[in-house]
């Protein structure tokens, strides 16, 4: 029997492992208008390669004809246009951008187009909501916290930090308005706000700050309080609220030499080579979950390290890994829900959360569950 055919769209770092850990089980291409970045991929992978420009919808819905799924991996800003183009293609997706738009907004299309597209299926969101969405299933959830960063496991350069993807998609973490819940109410609270110092058993002591990652759980998850930092060495944020005040974030055209630029853009051109993760350059991901009830509270940790074996990065393994394990999930058709799923929908069957679960663990990527009794 033929093998089923999975197209990746984007080639970056996240969508070259998702590729490598579908290859050996599926009939794999990947697109990207990158063609160095692609025959890159096909040199060490046995994938198929389609040069293309993904930021044209005709393109796009012409490259997934004929594919049983469609993994978006382009970046953030291309995201949301990348699924409605799938989405109307009528292919089912799953797709790990991080965009701004609300999903939701394709939800009747998708559900007319007879689609199953799952949203924000990275690390955190993704197999954060999955977790949540199991739990509340159980028990009635009245406060949920999320820390989630990745990081190089040495902090030599000024800004103690570097960035595993695009600066630009760094920086709109840090400007995006915090969306939280307090007392059953949305409060919006300024980014890099509410600083603290935690310890972690494999990484030390870094710096948790608000950032807006609870996105689709603001809707779909009735819990009186609700928030998500994101984690960083002490002093990184300093560093970044300085260029924050003195205007470099800022998205207002400038004329240099008679040609427009947007602040943000020279900004995020000169951090790249300071941010860049140097090849083979030895980083890693940290996540903490907590989940309570009245009389109960869960912590998950999850910590892991760049793969020496495979080359691969801790951010690319566990946004990755995710991505790869709800993908089989539909693929076998044991998620079939049409229509826009966030990750927690996927986390609400048992069958589900526990394949994926079990799929990280199968990596060698270290999770941790405590339950504790509170009564």
């Amino acid at each position: 029997m033929a093998k089923q055919k999975i197209i990746v769209l984007g080639g970056g770092m996240i969508g070259s492992a998702i590729a490598a850990d579908l290859v050996n089980d599926y009939d794999v291409y990947v697109s990207d208008i990158d063609e160095e970045r692609l025959n890159a991929i096909r040199k060490h992978h046995p994938v198929k390669i389609i040069p293309a420009d993904l930021s044209s919808e005709k393109s796009i819905k012409n490259i997934v004809t004929g594919f049983d799924l469609v993994i978006g991996a382009v970046p953030g800003y291309m995201g949301f246009k990348t699924l409605k183009s799938v989405i109307e293609a009528k292919k089912n997706i799953v797709d790990i951008s991080f965009f701004p738009e609300d999903p939701f907004e394709l939800d009747e299309l998708a559900v007319k187009n007879n689609v199953t597209a799952i949203v924000d299926c990275g690390i955190a969101p993704g197999f954060s909501s999955i977790v949540l969405g199991y739990h509340s299933t159980l028990m009635k959830i009245k406060n949920y916290e999320c820390y989630v960063g990745g990081l190089p496991a040495e902090p030599d350069n000024p800004y103690k930090y570097k960035a595993p993807f695009s600066p630009s998609d760094v920086i709109e973490e840090y400007t995006r308005p915090v969306k939280n819940v307090i007392d059953g109410n949305i409060v919006v609270k300024e980014a890099l706000t509410e600083c603290e110092i935690m310890e972690f058993e494999y990484a030390g002591k870094l710096e948790a700050f608000n950032t807006d990652g609870l996105r689709t759980l603001l809707t779909t998850m009735k819990i009186p309080d609700m928030k998500e930092k994101t984690l960083r060495y002490p002093g990184h944020i300093e560093i970044i609220k300085v260029l924050k005040e003195c205007g470099f974030f800022e998205k207002d055209l400038i004329v240099l030499d008679g040609w427009e630029y947007r602040v943000v853009d020279l900004t995020s051109a000169v951090l790249f080579p300071h941010w860049k993760l140097d090849e083979r350059e030895k980083e890693f991901t940290v996540l903490k979950l907590i989940i309570e009830s009245e009389d109960k509270r869960i912590t998950l940790n999850l910590f892991d390290k760049y793969d020496d074996q495979t080359n691969t990065t801790s951010m690319a393994r566990t946004t990755g890994y995710t991505c790869t394990a709800v993908s089989r999930l539909v693929l076998n058709n044991i998620y079939t829900k049409k229509g826009i799923s966030p990750p927690e929908y996927v986390g609400m069957g048992t069958d589900c959360y526990e394949f994926a679960n079990n799929y990280l663990k199968s990596k060698k990527i270290n999770v941790k569950l405590i339950e504790e009794n509170l009564s």
